[in-house]
């Protein structure tokens, strides 16, 4: 479909690396497959990682691996982005052995996330497994999953030209809705293989570089059984469970230690590029995804009585 085949990784930066195991491990059902004094490797799939989390102040995204189909797609990309006047690197063997794969260039995109270009993204020597899920984690030809970053007031076509005139992504659709008055949540969703979307940007009220990470599981009652498990484990949520309508993903968004959120999802739709018809949606969600604080005080009012005289009356 593009020489990016894939989102295969991403490296975060965290202060409290111990906090993230628990919460990675215990409550979203990831396999530890790394454990370093700055470092956590953890894995949903085959591979040796899928997302390298590092100690540091950030608490935030510092890089993203995209996966390339092969060296001399690699090469093209190269030269298109030099040819665009942007700065690219080959990265030394040392990077390509930390992050396990073949080859590495990496650049930045107008926003100024670091950006990893990779080829033969390398699998663990050991079978996944998850201590938790009844099934598995979807990622195969689509990826890890995937990601909404903030645009931080950066025009629309100069990351355009990036993501889709350098790297090839193809838009899937827009998203415009007014969130409040004033608020607007304005959102593009691209596509680099048949996943709905690898990678979506735009403008929302957010303090960080991401707003979340999208992981997808086959068996949607562990949708079910992650979200008992994070309400049991007090982990704060940023939205309880709902479906968005372009994805059609089935979801709850649950912060990280790091404070952005993961959205843990089932049943997202596939995109076929022969029949796909690109659209602007005026919703974020199809039902549900509602804040935790709004859902607290609507439940407040539909608790049951037990007082005999107003059952009576009922």
């Amino acid at each position: 479909m593009t020489e990016v085949k894939e989102l295969a990784y991403v490296v975060y930066e965290a202060s409290d690396l111990a906090d993230w195991e628990r919460f990675s491990s215990e409550l979203l059902g990831m396999q530890v497959g790394g454990r370093h004094a700055e470092t956590l490797m953890l894995r949903t799939d085959e591979k040796a990682y899928r997302w390298l989390v590092q100690r540091g102040p950030a608490d935030d995204l510092v890089a993203s691996g995209y996966e390339v189909g092969s060296s001399a797609a690699l090469d093209r990309i190269i030269d298109r982005v030099r040819s665009a006047g942007l700065v690219i690197t080959e990265g030394d063997a040392a990077l390509a052995t930390a992050r396990r794969v073949d080859r590495i260039a990496i650049t930045a995109d107008p926003i100024g996330n670091r950006i990893e270009l990779v080829t033969g993204f390398a699998d663990a020597d050991v079978p996944f497994h998850s201590d938790v899920l009844l099934g598995g984690f979807v990622t195969g030809a689509g990826g890890a999953g995937h990601q909404v970053l903030l645009s931080k007031g950066v025009a629309r076509e100069d990351y355009l030209a990036f993501y889709q005139g350098l790297l090839g992504f193809r838009i899937s659709d827009l998203i415009v809705e007014e969130l409040a008055p004033g608020i607007v949540a304005d959102l593009i969703f691209l596509h680099c293989n048949p996943r709905h979307h690898s990678l979506a940007l735009g403008e929302m009220p957010h303090p960080k570089r991401t707003h979340h990470f999208m992981v997808e599981v086959t068996d949607i009652r562990d949708v079910g059984l992650a979200y008992d498990r994070c309400l049991d484990a007090g982990q704060p949520f940023e939205m309880t469970l709902g479906m968005h309508p372009n994805d059609q993903m089935f979801s709850f968004y649950v912060r990280t230690p790091s404070g952005f959120a993961v959205e843990y999802g089932w049943g997202g739709l596939l995109i076929d590029d022969d029949t796909w018809q690109v659209q602007t949606l005026d919703r974020l969600h199809s039902w549900g995804h509602r804040p935790p604080e709004v859902v607290h005080e609507l439940l407040s009012h539909a608790l049951p009585t037990t007082d005999p005289q107003e059952v009576s009356t009922r």
